[in-house]
């Protein structure tokens, strides 16, 4: 009986001191945060794959690199982890777009991309990249929201483009911007663009 709470102290020994404790904190705090900025724009558009998604993910990749790394594990060992993380992303992905899919459009590509880039700052955050972790998210906010704005001011008037693609334009008013596809919510479209 007395062997147990030394058994129970050993197992909590991978984190030697607090300055170790700090850094794991520092970093896993960061990818949480960073992953929460990204999920924040989706969760504001009413996305299945929302705040919590998104801080999950980043915050799970950066487990999953930083345990490797913080181990001792060689470098070369560690990129399987990370083709490993990068091939979980693309089905986490995959299912955001099969899930929005049921009435016969493609939606939910921005969201799958936006999921694969918060894993992508969870990585860059749990190597200690921190710097790289808050670059990679300055750019997916800039895409998610000002290109979203600019997007659709761009878009083509599918109402004015015969049903087959082929051909000349259909003649006849153009509808203002809120009433084509899209609409002017910055929400992914059906168009597969998104």
């Amino acid at each position: 009986m007395s062997n147990i709470w030394p058994t129970i102290l050993k197992e909590f020994s991978d984190v030697p001191d607090l300055a170790e404790a700090t850094v794991i904190g520092l970093r896993l705090g960061m990818a949480a945060l960073l992953g929460a900025l990204i999920g924040l724009d989706r969760e504001r558009r009413g996305k299945a794959a929302g705040l919590r998604t998104h801080t999950m993910v980043s915050l799970g990749a950066a487990l999953f690199i930083l345990v490797p790394l913080r181990s001792g594990m060689e470098i070369g060992d560690a990129s399987r982890v990370l083709q490993g993380i990068i091939t979980g992303m693309g089905f986490l992905g995959a299912g955001a777009i099969i899930k929005q899919s049921s009435h016969g459009g493609i939606k939910g590509l921005t969201t799958a991309s936006s999921i694969w880039v918060a894993a992508a700052v969870g990585i860059a955050a749990g190597m200690g990249r921190e710097a790289t972790a808050v670059l990679g998210t300055l750019a997916a906010l800039f895409i998610l929201v000002v290109m979203a704005r600019f997007e659709r001011h761009i878009e083509p008037d599918e109402s004015r483009t015969p049903p087959d693609g082929n051909g000349p334009p259909a003649t006849g008013p153009r509808k203002p911007a809120s009433a084509r596809q899209g609409g002017d919510d910055g929400q992914d479209r059906d168009d597969g663009q998104s």
